[in-house]
C-alpha cells in the first residue's frame, strides 16, 4: 500500500474515545463524504459513499455501536472507473431526524418537530480530543498524504467553507499554518514542510506513519551532512554525532507520543533545528538561530528536551507495567 493508504489504515483501526469524539469524527466524514437524499413529504435519509471498505466498517460502527442506529451497505461497482467499487452507507428516513438532530443539522421547530436546518454538520469542537477526532474525520474523508521518500505534502480537500474554516482552526491549535489552494472549485488546505506534516499526522493519531516519516527525514539529512563531518576530528565527531542522535531520538520520541506542537516554543525551536541539523554541534546550532543563542544557551534546552524525553519514557513504561 502507499505511504497515504498506510496512514490511513492505522487511523481507521484506533478505538473509538468518547461520545463526543464520535459525534465530531462523525461530523467531518459526514462534511466530506455524506450526503443527503430528500424523498418528499419531509423525508430524508443519510448517505455516505466511500471507496475504502475499511473506513466504511468505522462508520458503520460509529451509528451502530455509538448510537445504535442500523445503516444499509451497499457496495456499487462502477464499469466506466476501471470497475471500481464504492461502499454506499445508507440511514434512513425512520431513522435519520434523530442522526440529523445529534448532527445538530436539525433543531426543533415552533410545533416541537424536527426541522432541518443546515444541509451539512456544523460541529462545536471545543475539547482537544474532539479536535483530535475532527481532523482524523476530515484526513480520512477527503485527505492524503505524500510518501516522504518523494516529499512532504498533506492536503485535505474542503467542498464547503465550514468544512475549511474548522479544519484550519484545528491545525492552527496545535500550531501548524497550513497554506490553501483552490482546485476545481474546492478549497485544498495543504502542508509542505516535514515538521508540519508530521505534527499533524501525530494530532490525529498516527504514530506509526510519524515514525516512519522521521526515519526518512533524518536519513536524507544524515546523508546531507556527510561531506561535512568527514571534514571533523573523527574522535570529535563521533562523540558529537552520539550525542546528536540520542537527542534525536529523544525528540522523535516526543515527535511520535504527544508531538512536537506540545512544547514550549523555546524547546519546540531547537527540537526543529536539532532535526533539521542532526550533525551540528550546540555552537553551529545556536548559530543558526535568529538572533544567535550561546552554546550554554543551547545545551540547557537540549537538556531540558531529554528531561521530557525521559519524563515521557518513565509514563509509557508506567503505562505497560
Amino acid at each position: 500500500m502507499s505511504f497515504s493508504a498506510d496512514a490511513k489504515a492505522e487511523l481507521i483501526r484506533l478505538p473509538f474515545e468518547r461520545n463526543c469524539c464520535i459525534v465530531t469524527e462523525l461530523s467531518a466524514l459526514t462534511q466530506t463524504t455524506g450526503s443527503l437524499s430528500f424523498h418528499g413529504g419531509g423525508r430524508i435519509s443519510v448517505t455516505w459513499q466511500v471507496e475504502n471498505a475499511a473506513l466504511a466498517r468505522r462508520i458503520f460502527r460509529m451509528l451502530k455501536d455509538g448510537f445504535g442506529f442500523a445503516p444499509t451497505l451497499q457496495f456499487v461497482q462502477h464499469a466506466r472507473l476501471g470497475g471500481r467499487r464504492t461502499c454506499v452507507l445508507t440511514v434512513g428516513e425512520d431513522e435519520a431526524p434523530r442522526l440529523l438532530t445529534i448532527l445538530r443539522m436539525m433543531e426543533p421547530g415552533e410545533d416541537g418537530q424536527p426541522v432541518l436546518r443546515r444541509t451539512l454538520p456544523r460541529p462545536q469542537v471545543t475539547k482537544a480530543c474532539c479536535r483530535r477526532a475532527y481532523l482524523r474525520g476530515a484526513f480520512l474523508g477527503a485527505g492524503s498524504v505524500t510518501s516522504p521518500d518523494r516529499g512532504y505534502h498533506l492536503e485535505i480537500v474542503c467542498r464547503d467553507e465550514g468544512l475549511r474554516e474548522l479544519v484550519i482552526k484545528q491545525l492552527e491549535h496545535g500550531g501548524i499554518h497550513a497554506l490553501q489552494r483552490v482546485r476545481r472549485g474546492s478549497a485544498v488546505l495543504y502542508l509542505k514542510e516535514a515538521q508540519a506534516v508530521a505534527d499533524a499526522l501525530a494530532m490525529m493519531g498516527a504514530s506509526q506513519a510519524v515514525m516512519k516519516l522521521e526515519n526518512v527525514r533524518i536519513t536524507r539529512q544524515m546523508r546531507g551532512e556527510a561531506n561535512r563531518a568527514s571534514n571533523c576530528d573523527e574522535h570529535n565527531t563521533e562523540r558529537q554525532l552520539t550525542a546528536s542522535q540520542e537527542q534525536v531520538e529523544a525528540i522523535k520520541l516526543l515527535a511520535i507520543h504527544q508531538g512536537l506542537f506540545t512544547l514550549p516554543p523555546a524547546l519546540r525551536e531547537m527540537a526543529e533545528l536539532r532535526l533539521s541539523h542532526p550533525e551540528a554541534s550546540l555552537e553551529e546550532l545556536g548559530q543558526l538561530r535568529e538572533p544567535p543563542l550561546t552554546k550554554s544557551g543551547v545545551s540547557g534546552r537540549m537538556r531540558r528536551l531529554m528531561r521530557e524525553a525521559e519524563e515521557l519514557t518513565r509514563r509509557l513504561t508506567d503505562q505497560k507495567e
